[in-house]
Protein backbone atom coordinates (compact mmCIF):
# COMPACT_ATOMS: atom_id res chain seq x y z
CA UNK A 1 0.00 0.00 0.00
CA UNK A 2 1.31 3.21 -0.90
CA UNK A 3 1.87 6.39 1.73
CA UNK A 4 0.15 8.86 -0.10
CA UNK A 5 -0.08 11.34 2.56
CA UNK A 6 2.37 11.61 5.86
CA UNK A 7 -0.52 14.52 7.24
CA UNK A 8 -3.33 11.69 6.95
CA UNK A 9 -1.36 9.86 9.80
CA UNK A 10 -0.51 12.62 11.84
CA UNK A 11 -2.72 15.28 12.26
CA UNK A 12 -2.61 18.60 14.02
CA UNK A 13 -4.88 19.63 16.58
CA UNK A 14 -5.70 23.17 17.47
CA UNK A 15 -3.99 24.51 20.25
CA UNK A 16 -4.32 28.12 22.27
CA UNK A 17 -1.86 30.04 20.95
CA UNK A 18 1.47 30.30 22.26
CA UNK A 19 4.39 33.02 21.70
CA UNK A 20 7.96 32.04 20.81
CA UNK A 21 9.80 31.72 24.17
CA UNK A 22 11.58 35.43 25.32
CA UNK A 23 12.77 34.12 28.89
CA UNK A 24 11.66 35.81 31.68
CA UNK A 25 13.01 37.00 35.24
CA UNK A 26 14.67 34.18 37.28
CA UNK A 27 12.06 33.21 39.35
CA UNK A 28 13.64 31.02 42.55
CA UNK A 29 10.31 30.16 44.36
CA UNK A 30 9.26 27.99 41.12
CA UNK A 31 12.68 26.51 40.85
CA UNK A 32 12.78 25.50 44.38
CA UNK A 33 9.36 23.98 44.67
CA UNK A 34 9.70 21.61 41.70
CA UNK A 35 9.12 18.22 42.68
CA UNK A 36 9.93 14.57 41.10
CA UNK A 37 8.45 11.55 41.82
CA UNK A 38 11.06 9.45 40.28
CA UNK A 39 8.87 5.49 40.66
CA UNK A 40 5.78 7.51 39.11
CA UNK A 41 7.86 8.74 36.19
CA UNK A 42 9.67 5.19 35.17
CA UNK A 43 5.77 3.49 35.18
CA UNK A 44 5.02 6.20 33.14
CA UNK A 45 7.61 5.65 30.40
CA UNK A 46 7.39 2.18 30.86
CA UNK A 47 4.01 2.08 29.82
CA UNK A 48 5.07 4.13 26.46
CA UNK A 49 7.02 1.01 25.83
CA UNK A 50 4.22 -1.43 26.45
CA UNK A 51 1.26 -0.69 25.51
CA UNK A 52 1.53 1.50 22.11
CA UNK A 53 2.86 -0.15 18.62
CA UNK A 54 2.55 0.73 15.69
CA UNK A 55 2.07 -1.34 12.14
CA UNK A 56 1.86 -0.82 8.52
CA UNK A 57 1.87 2.57 6.74
CA UNK A 58 0.80 3.83 10.31
CA UNK A 59 4.41 2.88 11.13
CA UNK A 60 6.03 4.14 7.46
CA UNK A 61 4.16 7.75 8.21
CA UNK A 62 5.54 7.91 11.86
CA UNK A 63 9.16 7.32 10.50
CA UNK A 64 9.52 9.44 7.67
CA UNK A 65 8.13 12.37 10.41
CA UNK A 66 10.74 11.22 12.32
CA UNK A 67 13.34 11.63 9.77
CA UNK A 68 11.86 15.11 9.12
CA UNK A 69 12.71 15.54 12.95
CA UNK A 70 16.19 14.73 12.64
CA UNK A 71 19.20 16.57 13.40
CA UNK A 72 22.14 14.38 11.61
CA UNK A 73 25.96 15.41 13.11
CA UNK A 74 29.01 14.68 12.79
CA UNK A 75 31.10 15.25 15.87
CA UNK A 76 34.34 13.60 15.83
CA UNK A 77 38.08 13.76 16.01
CA UNK A 78 38.55 12.51 12.87
CA UNK A 79 35.99 15.21 11.34
CA UNK A 80 36.79 16.16 7.42
CA UNK A 81 35.73 18.47 5.08
CA UNK A 82 34.90 15.50 2.75
CA UNK A 83 32.72 13.98 5.82
CA UNK A 84 30.47 17.02 6.19
CA UNK A 85 29.47 17.13 2.86
CA UNK A 86 28.75 13.89 2.28
CA UNK A 87 26.35 14.21 5.52
CA UNK A 88 24.87 17.12 4.02
CA UNK A 89 24.60 15.24 0.62
CA UNK A 90 22.93 12.75 2.99
CA UNK A 91 20.62 15.60 4.89
CA UNK A 92 18.84 16.56 1.17
CA UNK A 93 18.46 13.10 0.60
CA UNK A 94 17.97 10.89 3.66
CA UNK A 95 15.82 8.11 1.93
CA UNK A 96 16.76 6.23 -1.26
CA UNK A 97 14.88 7.37 -4.25
CA UNK A 98 14.22 3.88 -5.39
CA UNK A 99 12.82 2.86 -1.99
CA UNK A 100 10.25 5.90 -1.80
CA UNK A 101 9.55 5.18 -5.22
CA UNK A 102 8.17 2.16 -4.15
CA UNK A 103 6.55 3.83 -1.27
CA UNK A 104 4.69 5.28 -3.71
CA UNK A 105 6.33 8.59 -2.38
CA UNK A 106 8.43 9.80 -5.68
CA UNK A 107 9.04 13.20 -5.31
CA UNK A 108 7.93 13.51 -1.91
CA UNK A 109 9.23 16.46 -0.31
CA UNK A 110 11.43 14.77 2.72
CA UNK A 111 14.81 16.18 4.16
CA UNK A 112 16.29 16.05 8.21
CA UNK A 113 15.89 19.00 10.04
CA UNK A 114 19.21 20.09 10.23
CA UNK A 115 22.70 18.96 10.04
CA UNK A 116 24.97 20.07 13.29
CA UNK A 117 28.83 20.22 13.01
CA UNK A 118 31.64 21.52 14.88
CA UNK A 119 32.63 25.38 14.28
CA UNK A 120 35.37 24.55 11.84
CA UNK A 121 33.17 23.31 9.73
CA UNK A 122 29.92 25.60 9.63
CA UNK A 123 31.12 27.31 6.62
CA UNK A 124 31.63 24.01 4.98
CA UNK A 125 27.92 23.04 5.75
CA UNK A 126 26.56 26.23 4.65
CA UNK A 127 27.64 26.23 1.39
CA UNK A 128 26.75 21.85 0.82
CA UNK A 129 23.31 23.15 1.88
CA UNK A 130 22.94 26.27 0.11
CA UNK A 131 19.35 26.24 -1.74
CA UNK A 132 18.04 23.60 0.68
CA UNK A 133 16.03 25.39 3.26
CA UNK A 134 17.92 22.65 5.89
CA UNK A 135 19.71 24.91 8.27
CA UNK A 136 23.28 24.51 9.96
CA UNK A 137 23.55 23.49 13.26
CA UNK A 138 26.99 24.52 15.58
CA UNK A 139 27.90 22.79 18.73
CA UNK A 140 29.41 25.62 20.96
CA UNK A 141 30.40 26.97 24.11
CA UNK A 142 33.47 24.30 24.93
CA UNK A 143 31.28 21.88 24.06
CA UNK A 144 30.97 18.82 25.04
CA UNK A 145 32.09 19.56 28.73
CA UNK A 146 31.20 23.61 29.05
CA UNK A 147 34.55 24.34 30.86
CA UNK A 148 35.59 27.05 29.00
CA UNK A 149 36.21 29.89 30.28
CA UNK A 150 33.12 32.16 29.19
CA UNK A 151 34.06 34.95 27.14
CA UNK A 152 35.29 32.01 25.35
CA UNK A 153 32.44 30.48 24.31
CA UNK A 154 30.77 33.63 23.78
CA UNK A 155 32.63 34.50 20.90
CA UNK A 156 32.66 30.93 19.80
CA UNK A 157 29.12 31.22 19.37
CA UNK A 158 29.39 34.63 18.13
CA UNK A 159 31.77 33.33 15.33
CA UNK A 160 29.45 30.41 14.19
CA UNK A 161 26.55 32.72 13.67
CA UNK A 162 28.68 34.99 11.46
CA UNK A 163 29.90 32.11 9.66
CA UNK A 164 26.18 31.49 8.77
CA UNK A 165 25.03 28.79 11.39
CA UNK A 166 21.06 29.17 12.24
CA UNK A 167 20.72 27.20 15.15
CA UNK A 168 23.66 27.44 17.52
CA UNK A 169 23.70 24.03 20.21
CA UNK A 170 24.76 25.36 23.95
CA UNK A 171 26.35 23.25 26.89
CA UNK A 172 25.64 24.57 30.40
CA UNK A 173 28.14 24.54 33.47
CA UNK A 174 26.42 21.34 35.20
CA UNK A 175 28.23 22.38 38.35
CA UNK A 176 25.87 25.11 39.07
CA UNK A 177 22.93 23.01 38.58
CA UNK A 178 25.27 20.36 41.38
CA UNK A 179 25.61 23.58 43.78
CA UNK A 180 22.54 24.62 43.09
CA UNK A 181 23.41 28.25 41.96
CA UNK A 182 20.66 29.17 40.05
CA UNK A 183 21.43 32.74 39.01
CA UNK A 184 24.57 31.75 37.98
CA UNK A 185 23.02 29.40 35.83
CA UNK A 186 20.38 31.67 34.39
CA UNK A 187 22.97 34.56 33.81
CA UNK A 188 25.12 32.11 31.78
CA UNK A 189 22.47 30.92 29.38
CA UNK A 190 20.64 34.48 28.83
CA UNK A 191 24.37 35.49 28.13
CA UNK A 192 24.59 32.83 25.57
CA UNK A 193 20.95 33.15 24.25
CA UNK A 194 22.15 36.98 23.43
CA UNK A 195 25.09 36.26 21.95
CA UNK A 196 23.08 33.63 19.67
CA UNK A 197 21.12 36.74 17.97
CA UNK A 198 18.60 35.66 15.54
CA UNK A 199 20.02 32.08 15.93
CA UNK A 200 18.08 29.45 17.52
CA UNK A 201 19.35 28.33 20.77
CA UNK A 202 19.15 24.64 21.90
CA UNK A 203 20.52 24.05 25.65
CA UNK A 204 22.47 21.08 26.05
CA UNK A 205 21.74 19.95 30.17
CA UNK A 206 24.15 17.10 30.15
CA UNK A 207 20.96 15.32 31.94
CA UNK A 208 23.27 11.94 32.35
CA UNK A 209 25.62 13.86 34.20
CA UNK A 210 23.28 15.70 36.63
CA UNK A 211 22.32 12.87 39.09
CA UNK A 212 18.38 13.12 39.90
CA UNK A 213 15.53 13.86 37.79
CA UNK A 214 15.00 16.80 40.40
CA UNK A 215 18.28 18.55 39.16
CA UNK A 216 16.95 17.45 35.47
CA UNK A 217 13.77 19.26 36.05
CA UNK A 218 15.09 22.21 37.49
CA UNK A 219 17.93 23.23 34.92
CA UNK A 220 15.19 22.87 32.58
CA UNK A 221 13.12 25.30 34.23
CA UNK A 222 15.93 27.97 34.30
CA UNK A 223 17.27 27.54 31.13
CA UNK A 224 13.64 28.30 29.83
CA UNK A 225 13.22 31.44 31.97
CA UNK A 226 16.80 31.99 30.22
CA UNK A 227 15.25 31.71 26.89
CA UNK A 228 16.07 29.00 25.58
CA UNK A 229 14.38 27.82 22.62
CA UNK A 230 14.84 24.24 23.12
CA UNK A 231 16.09 21.86 25.73
CA UNK A 232 18.11 19.29 24.92
CA UNK A 233 19.30 16.04 26.73
CA UNK A 234 22.70 15.64 25.87
CA UNK A 235 25.89 16.04 24.07
CA UNK A 236 26.23 12.39 23.09
CA UNK A 237 29.19 12.07 24.79
CA UNK A 238 27.91 11.47 28.57
CA UNK A 239 27.91 7.77 29.78
CA UNK A 240 24.19 7.91 30.13
CA UNK A 241 22.26 9.81 27.49
CA UNK A 242 19.04 10.40 26.58
CA UNK A 243 16.44 8.20 28.19
CA UNK A 244 12.48 7.91 28.37
CA UNK A 245 12.35 8.76 32.39
CA UNK A 246 14.56 12.00 31.25
CA UNK A 247 12.34 13.01 28.56
CA UNK A 248 9.34 13.12 30.49
CA UNK A 249 10.15 15.02 32.98
CA UNK A 250 11.53 17.16 30.50
CA UNK A 251 8.55 17.64 28.15
CA UNK A 252 6.40 18.16 31.55
CA UNK A 253 8.72 20.81 32.39
CA UNK A 254 7.85 22.38 28.66
CA UNK A 255 4.20 21.68 29.57
CA UNK A 256 4.19 23.38 32.43
CA UNK A 257 6.24 26.62 31.11
CA UNK A 258 3.83 26.97 28.16
CA UNK A 259 0.69 26.81 30.89
CA UNK A 260 2.27 29.29 33.40
CA UNK A 261 3.88 31.64 30.50
CA UNK A 262 2.17 31.73 27.28
CA UNK A 263 5.56 30.64 25.59
CA UNK A 264 6.06 27.78 23.80
CA UNK A 265 9.84 25.62 24.15
CA UNK A 266 10.59 22.75 21.68
CA UNK A 267 12.78 19.70 22.75
CA UNK A 268 15.38 17.31 21.88
CA UNK A 269 16.46 14.19 23.25
CA UNK A 270 19.84 13.00 21.86
CA UNK A 271 22.25 10.13 22.37
CA UNK A 272 21.85 6.62 22.83
CA UNK A 273 18.84 6.42 20.33
CA UNK A 274 19.48 4.35 17.19
CA UNK A 275 16.59 1.98 16.18
CA UNK A 276 13.29 3.26 14.47
CA UNK A 277 11.41 1.63 17.08
CA UNK A 278 13.24 3.82 19.25
CA UNK A 279 11.95 6.88 16.93
CA UNK A 280 8.61 5.47 17.43
CA UNK A 281 8.86 5.49 21.28
CA UNK A 282 9.91 9.45 21.34
CA UNK A 283 7.19 9.97 19.27
CA UNK A 284 4.48 8.78 21.18
CA UNK A 285 6.06 10.56 24.16
CA UNK A 286 6.03 13.91 22.63
CA UNK A 287 2.21 13.01 21.21
CA UNK A 288 0.83 12.26 24.53
CA UNK A 289 2.24 14.50 26.64
CA UNK A 290 2.67 17.68 24.52
CA UNK A 291 0.37 17.36 21.75
CA UNK A 292 0.44 17.46 17.84
CA UNK A 293 1.50 20.70 17.96
CA UNK A 294 4.96 19.81 19.14
CA UNK A 295 4.79 17.03 16.50
CA UNK A 296 7.02 19.42 13.97
CA UNK A 297 11.16 19.86 13.38
CA UNK A 298 10.41 23.11 14.89
CA UNK A 299 9.56 22.29 18.41
CA UNK A 300 10.63 18.96 18.19
CA UNK A 301 14.10 17.44 17.37
CA UNK A 302 15.85 13.78 17.24
CA UNK A 303 19.63 14.04 17.85
CA UNK A 304 19.82 10.67 16.20
CA UNK A 305 22.25 10.27 13.03
CA UNK A 306 23.12 6.61 13.86
CA UNK A 307 19.16 6.17 13.57
CA UNK A 308 18.53 6.95 10.16
CA UNK A 309 20.09 4.00 8.58
CA UNK A 310 17.85 1.61 10.53
CA UNK A 311 15.06 3.59 9.67
CA UNK A 312 15.90 3.43 6.16
CA UNK A 313 16.15 -0.48 6.37
CA UNK A 314 12.81 -0.46 7.79
CA UNK A 315 11.15 1.50 4.83
CA UNK A 316 12.61 -0.89 2.58
CA UNK A 317 11.58 -3.87 4.45
CA UNK A 318 8.33 -2.36 4.23
CA UNK A 319 8.39 -1.61 0.42
CA UNK A 320 9.90 -4.96 -0.55
CA UNK A 321 9.63 -7.22 2.39
CA UNK A 322 13.45 -7.98 2.86
CA UNK A 323 15.76 -6.59 5.11
CA UNK A 324 18.90 -5.12 3.75
CA UNK A 325 22.04 -4.85 5.41
CA UNK A 326 23.31 -1.86 7.11
CA UNK A 327 26.35 -0.88 4.83
CA UNK A 328 23.95 0.25 1.93
CA UNK A 329 22.54 3.08 3.92
CA UNK A 330 25.40 4.79 5.00
CA UNK A 331 25.75 8.27 6.72
CA UNK A 332 28.11 10.07 5.48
Amino acid sequence: MAVTSLEHHIASTPTRHLQPNRGMPLNLDWVENVRVNTSAVERRAQTLIARRTVKKEWQVAWLLRAISCMDITTLSGDDSEQRVRRLCAKARQPVQHSILRQLGLDGFPLHVAAVCVYHAFVETAVRALEGSGIPVAAVSTGFPAGLSPIADRVGEIRRSVEAGAQEIDVVITRAHVFAGRWQALYDEVSTFREACGKAHMKVILGTGDLLTLRNVARASVVAMMAGAHFIKTSTGKEAVNATLPVGLVMVRAIREYAEQTGMIVGFKPAGGIRTAKQSLDWLALIKEELGDRWLDASLFRFGASGMLADIERQLEYYATGRYSADYRHPIA
